[in-house]
């Protein structure tokens, strides 16, 4: 039987992904912090995994090794609301077998749990655009600076003001 792991932090958003999926045939494990992952996983041992790159104040990337050493034929998918190319190759290197970022269809989160990724088009409604990523990256700052504007903008390094006026502009949903 296939049984995948899901370490996340935000329960229904875990509520939703592990449904869909075990509607697919997955006995569904799901861990909110990276240390209740790590101990389902030696004690289940998943084929599949699934890892949020945010784990509360948590980064899952530490974990990354220890997970690929203990089920090194398991598949290991890093799931993010803050993709970028450096902690997509990061989590490569660390041992993920692939990288998505959320929001994701259950198409291609089941193609990439199979590891059916070559035959997959990469169309232009996965690409962010940059307005979208600088969107996601401030409110990954302001996020980790509990919504203060002073030292987001401070970290970022724009004038407060500005801030303020990107943060009064709507994502754009490119």
């Amino acid at each position: 039987m296939k049984t995948l792991l899901l370490i996340e932090d935000e329960q229904s958003f875990a509520d939703i992904l592990l449904r869909r999926l075990s509607h697919y045939g997955y006995r569904c494990l799901h861990g909110m912090s990276n240390e209740q992952g790590l101990a389902l996983a030696q004690e289940h041992q998943p084929t599949h995994m699934i890892l949020d790159l945010k784990v509360g104040s948590e980064n899952s990337l530490v974990i990354l090794p220890q997970l690929r050493a203990l089920l090194p034929q398991s598949r290991i998918i890093l799931l993010t609301g803050y993709a970028s190319i450096a902690t997509a190759v990061e989590a490569i290197k660390l041992g993920a077998d692939d990288y998505l970022s959320k929001p994701v269809d259950t198409k291609t989160l089941l193609a990439m749990l199979v590891g059916e990724t070559k035959d997959m088009e990469v169309s232009d409604t996965n690409i962010m655009s940059p307005s979208r990523l600088e969107w996601e990256h401030i409110q990954q700052v302001l996020k980790s600076n509990d919504g203060n504007i002073s030292v987001t903008a401070r970290q970022l390094g724009m004038h407060r003001r500005t801030l303020q006026r990107k943060l009064l502009k709507k994502p754009t949903s490119e």
